[in-house]
């Protein structure tokens, strides 16, 4: 039974340190940008976009389907940089340990 308990506060220190690292990458910021620099998508870490610019040369309002294909190329790279993030991050918790599925993430 004292390997349960040590598993236990083991299990509740993970805990602890997993949820003071989502609480920091709520608030990390990561960019991806395309059309070479012409959007720049912001994303916090935990899956929220914080912020786009549009360089005002790019508008042009008889090719808008070019523009919005810029905004969701930098979206989409800049969410699956913040969840890599997030996923290098979690990592470095868990490294070394057999957890069950969903446990680490």
């Amino acid at each position: 039974m004292a390997g349960l308990g040590k598993f236990l506060k083991q299990a509740q220190k993970m805990q602890e340190q997993m949820q003071k690292v989502q609480e920091e990458l709520a608030q990390r910021e990561v960019e991806a940008t395309s059309g070479g620099g012409a959007v720049k998508a912001v994303a916090r870490c935990d899956g929220t976009i914080a912020r786009i610019k549009i360089d005002p040369k790019v508008v042009d309002p008889n090719d808008v389907e070019m523009l919005e294909d810029l905004i969701v190329g930098a979206v989409t790279n800049a969410l699956e940089l913040g969840k890599k993030t997030q996923n290098d991050e979690m990592s470095k918790l868990t490294a070394g340990m057999s957890l069950p599925p969903g446990l680490g993430m």
